[in-house]
């Protein structure tokens, strides 16, 4: 399976937005990809107010993706916003991933774990998911998360026991002090407790200081493949950036049989 990272950014224009993923997409089918994997809040970057931006998942700025997938005969996973339920008198948003195929089919994996941390309360504003999900690549199962789902193992061994041998993780990481480091080793970690491929896709760091400095997570590039053995076998920079990755499942494989973590737990 060829999969492409788009580290690219969103801003506060969702048209603008799914024009940036319709161009990337486009690029990374003529480059070979399977599935392209778009970060987080690519529907319209953190920071500003998400309600009036989310729309059902058959709205214009899902089925634009699905389109795109489709034109392009790819997979294409992206972060959006889709209307959540009233909490304590205001009306949240769901925090989801559109996962479109080539043959049109369109599945959604809302976040689970939000982020209520670093001084921001996602929480808020945003109604967490309850489900974990999987979707089929190539004959490959490949598991969904998003941003700080990552902190959870749980959530990674459970999408590795229904199949997953690679777990994308579209993500808008908060900057700051260690935040980098963290982001590193937890994409690792993860590929190892759950003996998968881990691509954590992310939107690069702000060129806007005013952007740049907002508490809320816009993004620190970092882009990820890491393998179930913990190696890093490809990582971007900060900036933006898109490329394709041939990715092996062989060695799920073969750290399923040296390591078996997944057979051994107990808990």
């Amino acid at each position: 399976m060829r999969v492409a990272m788009a580290q690219v950014a969103a801003g506060t224009d969702p048209e603008a937005n799914l024009e940036t993923v319709r161009a990337r997409t486009a690029e990374a089918a003529g480059r070979g990809a399977d599935l392209v994997v778009f970060p987080e809040a690519m529907m319209c970057r953190f920071g500003v107010p998400l309600g009036p931006v989310a729309e059902p998942l058959d709205g214009p700025w899902g089925a634009g993706v699905r389109d795109a997938a489709v034109a392009n005969e790819v997979t294409v996973v992206a972060g959006m916003f889709t209307p959540g339920d009233e909490h304590e008198g205001r009306r949240r948003v769901v925090n989801t991933l559109v996962a479109a195929g080539p043959d049109g089919t369109v599945t959604r994996y809302d976040k689970i774990h939000l982020y209520d941390a670093y001084g921001f309360r996602e929480s808020d504003t945003v109604a967490p998911g309850t489900t974990p999900v999987t979707i089929t690549v190539e004959g490959v199962t490949v598991g969904l998360a998003t941003c700080y789902d990552i902190r959870f193992p749980g959530l990674f061994t459970t999408l590795a026991r229904r199949g997953a041998e690679v777990i994308v993780v579209p993500t808008s990481w908060g900057s700051g002090p260690g935040k980098i480091e963290q982001w590193q080793v937890l994409t690792r970690a993860r590929a190892l407790d759950s003996s998968t491929v881990v691509i954590g896709v992310g939107q690069p760091l702000p060129t806007d200081p005013a952007v740049a400095d907002a508490t809320a997570p816009t993004g620190i590039g970092h882009s990820i493949v890491a393998d179930p053995y913990g190696r890093v076998l490809a990582e971007y920079g900060d900036g933006v950036h898109l490329d394709v990755h041939d990715v092996d499942t062989g060695p799920v494989t073969r750290a399923r049989r040296d390591i078996a973590v997944l057979d051994n737990a107990r808990l």
